[in-house]
């Protein structure tokens, strides 16, 4: 809607009726807010939880192996906490030590996803839940981890066909949530506030993933 504007002796200033509409606007908007917070609030109370059902997967093409619970923390979201990030992780280590490590309870990190060499995609926290991959708590709460299987320091580790794998999966969480596909929403755990690690790494072709999880996103616009 278009202000409305009247002109006095000092120039243009606001009519009553604008003025009105204005405030009405902002109490709105502060209502609308006020309502989503309750609702997040809602989900947050004791006993409160959404329907689980064992080895559901959020992603089509993962394979399930369910991490320790000591290794992420209960949670409904998006409803209770926003999801508008990616984390992109190394696990400096092969596939099977990762697995199990974050099916070791002493452990105490995890992420949602892991992704092979050969492009096979493990999930081992529901999207759901808070898997702690990130080492920051409102990270953690509003992020999916993604893990890549290899080691920062050998660009051999990430291939084609992990890279097309993973940019499928990171353009299905985007699609699902609303998260633009670019390098603010989607960041390496070595740029997360706080954190003290180093990967994914020199090697890992930031332009050509961000690319290609946009190029997907599009292709499924498409279909």
């Amino acid at each position: 809607m278009t202000e409305q504007v009247e002109k006095g002796p000092e120039g243009p200033r606001r009519t009553r009726r604008a003025v009105l509409l204005g405030g009405l606007g902002v109490i709105a908007a502060a209502g609308f807010a006020a309502r989503e917070e309750i609702g997040r609030a809602w989900w947050l109370l004791p006993g409160v939880s959404k329907p689980r059902k064992e080895g559901e997967l959020d992603y089509a093409g993962a394979n399930w192996t369910a991490a320790s619970p000591a290794n992420w923390r209960l949670a409904d979201r998006p409803d209770d906490y926003r999801v508008d990030r990616i984390v992109v992780h190394v696990t400096q280590g092969g596939f099977e030590s990762s697995v199990d490590a974050f099916k070791n309870p002493f452990h105490k990190a995890s992420a949602h996803y892991i992704v092979r060499q050969d492009g096979h995609v493990e999930q081992m926290v529901r999207e759901l839940d808070v898997a702690f991959h990130a080492a920051n708590r409102d990270m953690n709460e509003r992020s999916i981890g993604i893990e890549h299987v290899g080691f920062v320091d050998r660009p051999r580790d990430f291939t084609d066909a992990m890279y097309a794998a993973s940019a499928r999966l990171a353009a299905d969480v985007c699609r699902r949530y609303g998260i633009p596909a670019d390098r603010k929403h989607i960041l390496g755990h070595d740029e997360v506030p706080g954190a003290d690690h180093t990967d994914p790494g020199p090697h890992w072709d930031w332009d050509r993933y961000v690319r290609m999880v946009g190029q997907e996103l599009g292709a499924g616009a498409a279909s």
